[in-house]
């Protein structure tokens, strides 16, 4: 059993969609952002950096495993999917998945906070990210021209990518006049998988029309 420790944010998602890809049996822990959950003493001890997402498998000694890169390839080798056996195979998911990594997280994550967080309104910040977040769509969409999925078949590199390009609008970048990248995100966006691991963690809501609301923006 694993134990996932996350909230709704993109690096939390491709966690919770790879475990339902994957059919592996997982308890939810979600942490309130609020509370400094994350920064908690027991938190800290499954991921000292004090960030979501980590898991616990319970099946193997409770290891703990922190950083979402590294759960999503922890996942795989688990259960044996998602993620190729032969070297080429292999290294072709790991460089798509590191380029989500160190390109994608990164500079669409700073594209978020300068658009839409930050107290000043900074232009070139926000020009510098947004322009960068817009420049690696581009790399993925010529890619997602050459092949269906990021590796060939789809794995966990798309997974990676996905929760974070599916919000591009948050971010304030289009995706306007990338046929290849909008073909992809509709396709995962229909998988059953998919649909349900953007649901992790469920928000405690009463109210049956405000449930309704906040599962057709998780899902679009």
């Amino acid at each position: 059993m694993i134990d996932l420790y996350t909230a709704a944010t993109p690096n939390g998602h491709k966690v919770s969609i790879a475990l339902e890809e994957l059919g592996l049996p997982y308890n939810v822990h979600a942490l309130s952002f609020d509370k400094k959950e994350q920064k908690s003493p027991a938190f800290l001890k499954i991921n000292p950096n004090g960030r979501i997402p980590a898991i616990v498998d319970r099946d193997n000694d409770d290891f703990a495993v922190f950083e979402s890169g590294a759960i999503l390839i922890y996942l795989a080798e688990l259960s044996g999917q998602l993620l190729p056996q032969d070297r080429k195979g292999r290294s072709r998911v790991l460089q798509w998945l590191m380029f989500q990594m160190g390109g994608i997280g990164p500079m669409q994550g700073q594209a978020n906070v300068f658009f839409r967080y930050f107290p000043e309104k900074l232009q070139g910040a926000i020009d510098r990210y947004q322009h960068e977040t817009r420049r690696l769509y581009e790399v993925l969409d010529t890619r997602l021209g050459e092949a269906e999925y990021l590796a060939g078949d789809y794995s966990i590199a798309d997974i990676a990518s996905f929760p974070w390009v599916r919000i591009h609008d948050w971010s304030g970048v289009s995706v306007e006049g990338l046929e290849h990248l909008q073909r992809w995100i509709a396709a995962l966006e229909a998988r059953p998988a998919v649909q349900r691991g953007l649901l992790v963690p469920r928000r405690e809501v009463d109210d049956a029309k405000a449930v309704k609301t906040a599962q057709s923006m998780l899902v679009r």
